[in-house]
């Protein structure tokens, strides 16, 4: 199932374009359009504003790859046709989940170059925290696992393709920055502590330091889990 739904993507043009209008973002917000993104504007050696961009970024790649897994299939009306196969309904639905996490994977890594671009351009060559990077990058590599079983999920509640990617942006939105908004409002120092524990924003910075911290990655790998399992029991009801 995981093969053949990554065959699917890059069968068809969805994983090049998501691809290339994430990588091109991501180099205008660096490179060209000014803003508190673009690293020459920075004057400092440091990859900073591809962490600060893209899970906003996410919020609209991740839904977009994943909203067809379940709703397209329900849609025209091969989901029966699927589960009458001996395939568990679990590994039906991680395979899926996987294989547009893979893609998200892949959208990820060629924005490496932009690290050995400042490595080369730093004062003198190589003056860049390194470690910091490379902690962030893992940042969002978890980060992305999260908003793709989110936008699973929210693939297999309807079976509007564009339905499934407005309830992923939204649900991604609030994972990211609900905990922070509601502490904001109540503005006490133990709903400051409940952002600290559950907030993914706050572990998203906390692994954005460069310090790889088990309960980050436990907290993502949890998200992560409970969304995938949720997709799976609501499939099963379909």
């Amino acid at each position: 199932m995981y093969l053949k739904e990554l065959r699917y993507y890059f069968s068809t043009p969805i994983a090049y374009i998501v691809i290339g209008l994430y990588l091109l973002a991501v180099s205008l917000f660096l490179w060209v359009i000014p803003g508190e993104w673009n690293i020459p504007d920075s004057g400092y050696a440091q990859v900073d504003g591809l962490f600060s961009l893209s899970p906003w970024l996410f919020m609209l790649l991740c839904p977009a790859l994943s909203m067809r897994l379940f709703a397209e299939e329900r849609q025209t009306g091969t989901w029966s046709i699927l589960r009458s196969t001996p395939i568990p309904l679990w590994k039906i639905v991680t395979g899926k989940y996987l294989a547009a996490w893979t893609v998200v994977v892949l959208a990820q890594l060629p924005c490496i170059v932009h690290y050995f671009i400042v490595y080369r351009l730093a004062e003198p060559v190589g003056n860049i925290d390194s470690g910091a990077f490379f902690g962030s990058f893992t940042g969002l590599l978890f980060l992305s696992a999260a908003f793709t079983a989110a936008g699973s999920w929210a693939s297999s509640l309807t079976k509007s393709q564009i339905t499934a990617f407005i309830i992923g942006l939204v649900c991604c939105f609030l994972l990211f920055y609900g905990f922070d908004l509601a502490a904001s409002m109540l503005g006490t120092s133990s709903a400051a502590g409940y952002v600290e524990l559950f907030g993914m924003n706050s572990h998203y910075k906390s692994m954005s330091e460069g310090v790889i911290d088990l309960r980050d990655v436990v907290y993502f790998l949890s998200v992560s889990l409970v969304f995938v399992l949720l997709t799976i029991e609501s499939m099963k009801k379909k």
